[in-house]
C-alpha cells in the first residue's frame, strides 16, 4: 500500500485520524512531508500504526510501546525481553485478582440461589464491602 492518505490509513488500521495525529505528536509514527500538497502513508506507517494498536491491546502503556520502537531500533531484545516479561507479570497478578473476584461471585450466586427468603446476599456482601 503506497500513498495512502491519512484517512486511508486510518480506515486500514481501524482507528480514527485523530488517533493516527495523536500518535505522531507522541512520536510513535513518523509525520511524512507533503508531496502534492498533501500527506501521504506508506505500508511502513500501516505497519508502525498497527504494532502500536495491537501493543496497546496487549496492555503496554504508550510510553512502553515507545521504548519497545527504540529498542527495536537499536537491536537490545534484552530489554524488548525484560519488558514483555514484567507485562506477563502484570497480567498474571490481574488474572489471579479476576480468579479471585470470580470465585466470591460464583460463590455469592450460589448464596442467593440457595436462599429464597430475606435480604439478597449479593447486594449485601457489595454493601459491605466484601467482594471488590
Amino acid at each position: 500500500m503506497n500513498a495512502m492518505s491519512i484517512g486511508k490509513l486510518a480506515k486500514s488500521a481501524d482507528v480514527g485520524v485523530e488517533t493516527v495525529r495523536y500518535y505522531q505528536r507522541r512520536g510513535l509514527l513518523g509525520v511524512p512531508s507533503r508531496n502534492g500538497g498533501m500527506r501521504r502513508y506508506d505500508g511502513e506507517d500501516l505497519s508502525r500504526l498497527r504494532f502500536v494498536r495491537q501493543a496497546q491491546s496487549a496492555g503496554f502503556t504508550l510510553n512502553e510501546i515507545g521504548e519497545l520502537l527504540a529498542l527495536d531500533a537499536s537491536d537490545d531484545r534484552e530489554r524488548a525481553r525484560a519488558l514483555a516479561m514484567e507485562r506477563l507479570g502484570q497480567i498474571d497478578q490481574r488474572i489471579a485478582e479476576l480468579q479471585t473476584a470470580r470465585a466470591a461471585l460464583a460463590q455469592l450466586a450460589q448464596s442467593c440461589a440457595d436462599e429464597s427468603a430475606g435480604p439478597c446476599p449479593i447486594i449485601q456482601a457489595f454493601d459491605r464491602g466484601v467482594v471488590a
